[in-house]
């Protein structure tokens, strides 16, 4: 009886260090998961105030999402005493040398472009890296320009954007991923009145 006993008391034991070391398992992975999303919606936060005016409500909740291309484009509306000032896209492009490209493009209300902010890049070091503002002033020559008559292309292909030297490839994606970044804009926030369209409602168009 004394075995049994002892046995017993083994398997509570077990069963009682299992569930106590779960649920302090599960509460860590609570705060942890808590704490990693909201420095991803202050990153988020930061890198639009970059590139669009000051605003006083928060862009992360109040986002516009888009399938587009094989991949999600993010829209987030920014708006000052009720008023919108513009929106930031987070956008893409499979295209550069090194592949994926991700941008975050500040657009004013009626489209021009107010500022460009790199989110990440696999480019070459010392050439197509140039795209980034911290790197060059390539960026630079789309502020202040509108998509609707500023030609998204290099120059050697009729366009109006100074390429790179040596990375044609690069500026031309980063080209691409602007606009993809302004037809969504454009179609589905300037056209259709989608200021307010922070119900985390997603559009698909493959």
């Amino acid at each position: 009886m004394a075995k049994e006993s002892s046995f017993k008391n083994m398997v509570l034991t077990l069963l009682t260090i299992t569930f106590v070391s779960s649920a302090v398992l599960a509460g860590v992975y609570r705060l942890t998961a808590e704490s990693i999303e909201a420095v991803r919606i202050q990153k988020i936060n930061r890198g639009i105030s970059e590139v669009l005016p000051p605003f006083d409500n928060n862009p992360s909740e109040n986002v516009y999402k888009k399938y587009v291309d094989g991949d999600t484009v993010y829209v987030y509306i920014a708006t000052k005493d009720g008023n919108s000032v513009g929106a930031a896209v987070q956008t893409f492009t499979n295209n550069g040398y090194g592949g994926r490209i991700v941008l975050l493009v500040g657009f004013l209300i009626d489209g021009t472009i107010n500022n460009i902010n790199v989110i990440s890049h696999n480019e070459t070091p010392g050439l197509g890296d140039k795209i980034s503002p911290q790197k060059s002033e390539f960026s630079l020559q789309f502020h202040g320009k509108n998509p609707e008559n500023y030609k998204l292309s290099v120059r050697k292909e009729g366009g109006e954007v100074n390429a790179i030297t040596a990375s044609t490839i690069s500026s031309k994606a980063f080209c691409d991923a602007i606009e993809r970044a302004y037809r969504v804009y454009r179609e589905d926030v300037m056209k259709k009145g989608n200021w307010d369209a922070g119900t985390g409602a997603t559009s698909t168009n493959k």
